[in-house]
């Protein structure tokens, strides 16, 4: 009986600690200390870091213009992968610590712009489906053959690029406050255009200042922004990396593709737009118009959302994203496919 006692005894001491421990033991799986670690391809070196499982079922974050993988809030990329998910978070080409490896090119931004605005062919050192081939040999450099896909801005319409690229290895599709490209949609103010293409900065404060106040611009009018906030995350990219002639090139790429209408009216992926009514870059109806434009695609829109990950809105964006990826976690049943369609004939 003693022996009875004692081993039950032993065993509900190791339940408990295994139930009770379950919190820490997601926490250090969840770890966002993780190394950035670096991937050779042939463009391009991508920095990256994996957080999770290799195990999990990967998500691979796509960032906007200009944008880090530190861009990404660290409590947004936690909870992604409390739910079961290997998230996978990476710079861009010409951006943060990844490089592009071509000679430089005279990138005559303000000449490109005005071409843009009469209806003239853009001219860009590379495209968006270069940016989703680099995201593509990330993925093969890990051995991840299938993967869901969440991006933001920019890093949306590469993703669109990706679902119709290999739509048999993207599981699902989130984007994330970006657009279809197509003419005719609501236009940002010329304000905020020129607060996003001045990228000529003297001296560090300078480009600060320069940074701070387009993030401010980016932000909801239903929330105060701090200065000094803005300032310190305006640092924090900057003595990571600075690379403002990068960031040209890759608003070159975005001008450079006109609409992408024709490809998302094939897709066949599983897709959720979530969008914002007061984002001020690209206003509520590019993503109306987005998922009218996806077959099966859900929309969520989020009141007061502008075009940053700003505090306020962490809660909801979490609230719209997480039950959709737990749905499609386990879910590789959609036979993902895309009719045929030239993508050169999508420019």
């Amino acid at each position: 009986m003693f022996f009875m006692r004692a081993r039950f005894f032993s065993t509900a001491v190791f339940l408990a600690a295994l139930l009770f421990g379950l919190p820490s033991l997601a926490a250090s799986r969840c770890d966002i200390n993780v190394p950035t670690e670096r991937v050779d391809l042939a463009q391009v070196s991508l920095a990256y870091q994996s957080i999770g499982r290799a195990s999990d079922p990967a998500l691979l974050l796509v960032m906007g213009l200009g944008g880090q993988l530190i861009h990404w809030p660290d409590e947004v990329v936690v909870a992604l992968c409390q739910q079961g998910f290997r998230v996978i978070r990476y710079d861009n080409r010409d951006v943060g610590l990844s490089t592009w490896r071509q000679a430089p090119v005279d990138a005559n931004l303000t000449f490109e712009v005005l071409r843009y605005k009469l209806g003239l062919p853009v001219s860009a050192p590379y495209t968006l489906t270069d940016m989703a081939d680099d995201a593509f040999g990330l993925m093969d450099a890990l051995h991840v053959e299938q993967f869901h896909v969440l991006g933001a801005s920019m890093g949306g319409m590469i993703a669109q690029h990706m679902a119709a690229m290999a739509p048999q290895r993207v599981e699902s599709l989130t984007l994330i406050m970006t657009s279809s490209g197509a003419e005719g949609l609501p236009a940002p103010s010329a304000a905020l255009v020129q607060l996003l293409s001045r990228r000529g900065a003297p001296n560090r404060e300078v480009a600060l200042e320069q940074q701070a106040d387009l993030l401010a611009a980016l932000g909801s009018p239903t929330v105060s922004d701090d200065r000094q906030a803005l300032l310190h995350q305006a640092a924090q990219s900057y003595d990571r990396a600075f690379n403002p002639e990068g960031v040209k090139r890759q608003i070159m790429a975005i001008l450079a593709e006109r609409s992408r209408v024709a490809l998302l009216n094939q897709l066949r992926v599983p897709t959720l737009v979530v969008h914002g009514t007061a984002d001020p870059l690209l206003p509520v109806m590019h993503g109306v118009h987005l998922a009218a434009h996806i077959r099966g695609s859900q929309l969520k829109l989020i009141p007061g959302l502008a075009h940053r990950f700003q505090e306020a809105f962490k809660a909801p964006l979490l609230a719209a994203v997480l039950p959709y990826l737990q749905a499609h976690r386990e879910d590789s049943s959609h036979w993902a496919q895309i009719d045929p369609v030239a993508e050169h004939n999508l420019l």
